[in-house]
């Protein structure tokens, strides 16, 4: 079987599985999807809960726009095409939450506004977690200091424009992450991300979940200040599937049973070789590549190899995440460690070593081998080599591929 797995913004590496080896390819379920401008008016035109956006916006002096950075697939250009039918674009400012993610580079800024770039420019502000100038809230319930972007707080009118896919430790993407990480400070997001270190935190899972609980718990200080999200599920080739606008948490609910349909999907079994991407723009570096790692593991024997594949275009990602992994050729004294005196970065390296507890990781990257190697994982030159070593160790190993790793949740059968 001809298997075409992608690499980077237009590459395709191909590779050849046995038949007797092969369990399928696994992407985001097909779902049918409308025309995504009416998929869009029609959302905007039908809120949940409270008016629709004409009429959200009337009497509002200072309004902003969140909207997410160039590492998450949102088609924010899309909305913005639909509202600039409804409205004047400038009369808002439009904040992009980066979390603590660096700002766009210029072709992410095209991406996210469209042919709306140059006439927004000077309404664009890039939310930086260690400069902007945050407000103090108060503390949410597990005593993570709420500090928000003071542009945020000062809005009299605030929309949202995020999508919603399954995330590896807050259950989902969308609805309350446009405030925390995304325009909160760095000590803010640390606190929180600290409570990713443990087994609650994890794709799909929203009750349990401090990180999540804590992020709900956040936005019950901004309790009050209007808010107008646009919540968009998208569907395995990034087209729109579904829009929730509204109020921000009944929107956000709706949307991850929307994502749901999408994201999660059924496997005939687990896999000895588990082959998951992060495509582009997923895989900008080995920090946000981990994700895919992190998905494939649903999918995996114990004892077994994950592979996976990542241009990682702009290197490492995060300084912390890297210097963690590589304390120790142990991944239990990793977790140790970790233990000891967490700092932002640390969660991605705990998600990390606990699979290395378990499976084997192997990575085919531009990154330098040594690099690969001092965060505990097998550097391979291709996923072809990284398949043929796989199945010259075990010649009856059972192979799957999930293309769209980053967000692809696989359930089993037999769980």
């Amino acid at each position: 079987m001809i298997v075409d797995v992608k690499y980077g913004k237009d590459g395709v590496q191909k590779i050849e599985i046995p038949e007797k080896n092969y369990i399928g390819t696994y992407s985001p379920n097909d779902v049918v999807c409308g025309d995504p401008d009416q998929v869009i008016n029609e959302s905007l035109d039908a809120p949940i809960g409270g008016a629709p956006i004409d009429e959200f916006l009337k009497g509002g002096k200072d309004i902003v726009f969140i909207v997410n950075d160039g590492t998450r697939p949102t088609p924010t250009a899309k909305v913005l095409d639909a509202l600039s039918e409804r409205m004047d674009l400038r009369i808002a400012r439009y904040l992009i939450a980066t979390g603590t993610h660096r700002g766009p580079t210029e072709e992410e800024y095209r991406n996210i506004f469209g042919s709306h770039l140059e006439e927004l420019r000077d309404r664009i502000v890039v939310h930086d977690a260690k400069q902007s100038e945050c407000v103090n809230l108060g503390t949410s319930k597990n005593g993570t200091p709420m500090e928000v972007n003071k542009i945020a707080v000062d809005a009299d009118r605030l929309v949202i424009i995020t999508s919603v896919e399954p995330h590896y430790f807050a259950g989902w993407t969308g609805g309350r992450k446009s405030f925390l990480p995304g325009v909160a400070s760095y000590a803010t997001v640390e606190a929180n991300h600290r409570m990713a270190v443990g087994m609650d935190a994890q794709a799909l899972k929203l009750e349990g979940n401090p990180v999540h609980e804590d992020m709900m718990d956040a936005l019950e200080v901004v309790k009050g200040k209007k808010i107008f999200s646009i919540q968009i599920v998208m569907d395995r080739h990034q087209n729109i599937y579904k829009v929730a606008s509204g109020e921000l948490n009944p929107a956000f609910d709706q949307a991850v049973k929307w994502g749901e349909e999408v994201f999660v999907v059924p496997v005939p079994e687990k896999a000895d070789v588990v082959i998951s991407v992060a495509p582009y723009p997923m895989d900008v570096d080995l920090y946000q590549s981990q994700k895919a790692l992190d998905n494939g593991k649903w999918a995996l024997k114990e004892g077994g190899t994950i592979i996976m594949v990542s241009k990682c275009r702009e290197g490492v990602g995060h300084d912390g995440f890297l210097k963690l992994l590589s304390t120790s050729t142990d991944p239990k004294v990793v977790i140790e460690n970790i233990k000891k005196g967490y700092k932002l970065g640390y969660h991605k390296a705990a998600k990390m070593a606990e699979i290395a507890t378990w499976a084997n990781i192997w990575a085919v990257t531009d990154l330098d081998d040594a690099i690969i190697k001092s965060a505990n994982m097998t550097p391979k030159k291709s996923v072809a080599e990284a398949l043929k070593d796989a199945l010259d160790a075990n010649p009856d190993a059972r192979v799957m591929v999930l293309a769209d790793g980053s967000v692809t949740i696989p359930r089993p059968k037999e769980e």
